[in-house]
């Protein structure tokens, strides 16, 4: 046994990682039985595969690859346009199970979360095994798909854990075999370490997550930085990482990007789609009451090369009317005639707190105030009936063809198929589901 890790307690604490399998790919067959089993992949509205089932990962299909190029692979796959909106429903009721054994869970991701069941050993009578066993099992039994789950000391470790025996395992790593499982882990694995720190520790000899954990502190003081050293202390059981309940509420840059199909060359058209990107970004940045001092444009060819713009803005603003000028110098640099455009987006970088912008004696100060009244009632009406219930017209072009709707006119089924007194843009949070719920 490791002498650095024997003094370890085997519980002073213990934080679970859950993750799902396939996450995408598993909800399409919890709500269509007949395709448990089989090659199931999303993604059909891109071009590209979004996700895999396990089934169609055993047969060599992963994420990104395009769907041309998916049936000389596995010619019996079973490809679905991406239903978003369900998704996220899922993710929803994931939480709210977890939440019903923990008070402190944190949204990782759609799919990932955290839990601290420090100390819920007594009020469910059993070890932390049997209580994340039957998280496992609820979610398995009330939405139909399937987690994998470490338990450990730390958010880093109990995230090896659930890694280690995917799909649908559980690993426990208690403080006295912490060892065992760094051991023959690759420091590029380990949660945090990139490649530019993965080759520096290389160059130290450190190619395992146990020959970083064995490291002494003087060394990392000296040689890494803040983040690094953190994961240091999570891999010797020192938990500096804590679960976070709160829902973020601060950004330093937001970013949103849409992939379109049929790709496009019409130039009113794919500059209406970075349109909506920017008006999409600018609503969240004013929820957060947020505003950008740096704006980013970038779009997408057909052949996945990519090309951006980055442009400082003269004042910190989240009106669209404000930064349609930037928007546009920058997509006529990029825009290339008679190129097929598959994606577009945007980024607000540089974000600062709206209540703190200092105007300038030459802004006029009596148009921002205008402003900004027009664009709190353009929020409310969203609140009220959808988001962009109001668009600005340069975005008007993209309702002639849907995003995230291929070209066959291919649609998510919760979309094709309404509740009572739902329409297309305002539905009710349930998936069209056929498991026991």
């Amino acid at each position: 046994m490791d002498n650095q890790f024997i003094s370890l307690s085997s519980w002073p604490r213990a934080i679970m990682h859950i993750d799902a399998d396939a996450f995408f790919a598993s909800c399409e067959q919890a709500i269509h039985p007949e395709l448990k089993g089989k090659p199931v992949i999303c993604g059909k509205e891109r071009g590209i595969v979004a996700a895999a089932s396990y089934e169609a990962k055993a047969k060599g299909i992963t994420r990104g690859v395009r769907l041309s190029d998916v049936k000389k692979i596995c010619p019996d796959a079973v490809i679905l346009p991406s239903d978003y909106e369900t998704y996220s429903l899922f993710s929803v009721r994931m939480f709210e199970i977890l939440r019903r054994f923990s008070p402190d869970v944190e949204e990782y991701s759609i799919d990932e979360a955290f839990v601290d069941l420090t100390g819920l050993r007594r009020s469910f009578h059993g070890p932390y095994e049997s209580i994340a066993e039957k998280m496992r099992r609820t979610i398995a039994t009330e939405l139909g798909i399937t987690v994998s789950a470490g338990v450990s000391l730390s958010k880093v470790l109990a995230k090896i854990g659930s890694k280690h025996n995917k799909p649908n395992g559980l690993t426990m790593i208690p403080g006295r075999e912490v060892h065992l499982y760094l051991a023959k882990l690759p420091i590029e694995k380990i949660w945090g370490i990139g490649p530019n720190t993965t080759a520096f520790l290389n160059k130290h000899g450190i190619t395992t997550a146990l020959d970083f954990a064995r490291k002494d502190e003087q060394f990392v003081t000296q040689y890494l930085s803040k983040p690094y050293r953190e994961v240091w202390h999570e891999l010797n059981g020192r938990s500096v990482y804590p679960v976070v309940t709160e829902t973020k509420s601060s950004y330093q840059s937001i970013s949103k990007a849409k992939t379109f199909t049929p790709p496009s060359q019409d130039k009113t058209f794919v500059f209406a789609q970075v349109s909506k990107n920017l008006e999409s970004a600018c609503i969240k940045a004013r929820r957060y009451k947020l505003a950008a001092t740096r704006l980013v444009v970038f779009l997408r060819t057909q052949d996945f090369t990519g090309s951006g713009v980055e442009i400082k803005l003269s004042r910190p603003t989240a009106y669209p009317v404000e930064l349609f000028g930037p928007l546009r110098e920058s997509f006529e640099q990029l825009y290339r005639p008679r190129t097929l455009f598959r994606q577009t987006g945007v980024v607000l970088a540089g974000l600062v707190a709206e209540a703190g912008v200092q105007y300038t004696l030459f802004d006029d100060t009596t148009k921002i105030e205008k402003m900004a009244k027009l664009y709190e009632c353009v929020d409310g009406l969203s609140r009220k009936f959808g988001k962009h219930a109001v668009q600005h017209a340069a975005s008007l072009p993209t309702k002639l063809q849907a995003q995230h709707e291929g070209e066959r006119g291919d649609v998510p089924q919760r979309k094709e198929h309404l509740f009572k007194g739902e329409n297309k843009r305002q539905r009710l949070g349930l998936p069209m589901l056929n498991i026991k719920v």
